[in-house]
């Protein structure tokens, strides 16, 4: 089992023809997601691929395709416009991969959706990935993944795909794995999808990887403690960062105590998480908390 997507999901991609969203398209489409609509305007009667329609609006896709889950690849300034087509189709998730947005925008789209049946993932997130139901929904390697039942959530894409190669190589697989973006203001938070995974009896521990600015690891670490029984190991990066400075990511950024990497960890560690000492030892870290259980 998986969460928010799986085989049955029905893909329309937003920005389909531009060139990360064709290049990101085509690789979802081979690692076997079901991508059954793309959205360019001025370009719909278009196929992409020969196989793929290309409409003008999320809404004509939506009604002839029965497209549900939407994938963003617009640029900054259209982006927020992008997610609130999807949420006006009645679309139940919007994957929006674009880096940059602005914060008003992203908290305007915020309002917005509190009315709304629509989740956002994102924005500047990898998407996310269900091995066991050959879905790919974003811009993650699938050739790293393998099916099992360890469900990953993460800030930071390329720490997403190290702990996932490192997972794989000990014969770890993944029930789903999800970037949830690295902007200060963002939709689906670490405490949303630790409770999908909280609730999914597939799977089985949960790796998790936060790293400096805001609190999102602290309302983790309090949901963890309260609810969460399965075992999870956790890593936050930038213990050496230094104050005021953004590091990679637009949220990624000291501005208090509870902003720092050792203060996340000690609230996750004390929250009966596993801390991995390094971004090199997740996959170790995760192994031995799973054999000290067993």
């Amino acid at each position: 089992m998986s969460i928010l997507i799986n085989k049955d999901s029905r893909i329309l991609v937003q920005g389909i023809t531009g060139r990360e969203g064709s290049f990101h398209a085509e690789r979802c489409m081979a690692y076997g997601t079901n991508i059954v609509a793309g959205v360019t305007p001025g370009k719909g009667g278009e196929m992409f691929m020969d196989k793929v329609p290309v409409y003008d609006s999320v809404s004509q896709a939506a009604t002839e395709t029965q497209a549900n889950v939407s994938l963003i690849f617009v640029p900054p300034p259209f982006a927020a416009d992008a997610i609130l087509e999807s949420a006006d189709a009645g679309i139940s998730l919007v994957v929006c991969i674009t880096e940059g947005i602005p914060v008003r925008d992203t908290l305007f789209v915020m309002r917005y959706l509190e009315d709304k049946q629509t989740r956002l993932l994102g924005p500047n997130c990898p998407g996310l990935i269900s091995p066991g139901d050959d879905c790919k929904v974003g811009i993650m390697p699938g050739n790293i993944h393998a099916s099992g039942k360890v469900g990953v959530v993460s800030r930071s894409g390329t720490l997403t795909y190290e702990a996932v190669n490192q997972l794989t190589e000990l014969g770890i697989g993944q029930s789903t794995c999800v970037g949830i973006g690295g902007d200060p203001v963002s939709g689906t938070t670490f405490t949303d999808v630790l409770k999908l995974f909280n609730d999914d009896p597939d799977t089985d521990a949960i790796v998790l990887i936060g790293e400096i600015g805001g609190t999102k690891e602290q309302e983790a670490a309090a949901y963890i403690k309260e609810h969460v029984r399965k075992p999870v190991t956790a890593l936050v990066v930038g213990q050496t960062a230094p104050s005021g400075r953004r590091m990679g990511h637009a949220g990624a950024v000291i501005t208090g105590t509870a902003a720092l990497a050792s203060e996340k960890s000690r609230v996750l560690l004390e929250a009966g998480c596993a801390i991995a000492p390094s971004p090199g030892e997740i996959g170790t870290t995760l192994q031995k908390q799973l054999a000290a259980r067993a």
